[in-house]
């Protein structure tokens, strides 16, 4: 019998309800109490492959997925051109729904500076658009990200793509820049914006 993808096993797992009895993972925390009442808008940097996603919170109801998108932008384009499509991007979802925050992945240690230097253009692009529109910011490690959602700070992005599809109560999964989007805003409604606010 072949071996199943990590894709298949969790979708497999959301279905019969058997997340959290494997290592490393916890169930869906849908009945979990989330302080945090409005609109955020979540971030994954990325210079070519920008998540973005619009969470509702409503308290003591679950979190409602409204929007998410992900600015692809092929090698062959210029940093320039990258960055003024992520900031159209971010400046769209901001008019389009109005969020009360910004929460937004904080840069991880990346050995080659010319990729940190290229990631930090990314996230500044796209810090930018909510400061212009006076929105608060604030940044969140992946470590904690990870620990909020799934419960593990080593979680997979399949794992998060999955836990996320529980939590939302979503039929089928986000892309992986999507859920990452998502898991940094439900994260932030998780800790109720103690996070470092964006310098």
């Amino acid at each position: 019998m072949p071996k199943q993808s990590a894709r298949a096993q969790w979708a497999a797992r959301l279905k019969d309800g058997t997340i959290g009895k494997g290592k490393g993972a916890t169930a869906p925390r849908t009945a979990m109490r989330i302080p945090f009442k409005g609109t955020i808008l979540g971030i994954d940097p990325s210079l070519r492959g920008t998540g973005l996603a619009i969470l509702k919170f409503n308290p003591p109801t679950k979190a409602l997925y409204v929007a998410s998108e992900t600015i692809s932008v092929p090698p062959k384009i210029s940093l320039t051109v990258c960055l003024g499509r992520i900031a159209s991007a971010v400046e769209r979802l901001i008019d389009q729904h109005n969020p009360d925050v910004v929460a937004i992945e904080e840069t991880i240690y990346v050995q080659n500076f010319q990729t940190a230097q290229k990631l930090g253009a990314a996230r500044g692009a796209a810090i930018g658009q909510a400061a212009m529109k006076l929105i608060p910011v604030y940044e969140y490690s992946p470590l904690r990200i990870k620990q909020s959602v799934v419960g593990y700070g080593r979680a997979s992005k399949e794992q998060i793509a999955g836990q996320m599809a529980g939590l939302l109560g979503l039929s089928e999964w986000l892309s992986f820049d999507e859920s990452d989007a998502a898991a940094v805003a439900f994260c932030h409604a998780l800790t109720l914006g103690r996070g470092l606010p964006a310098e």
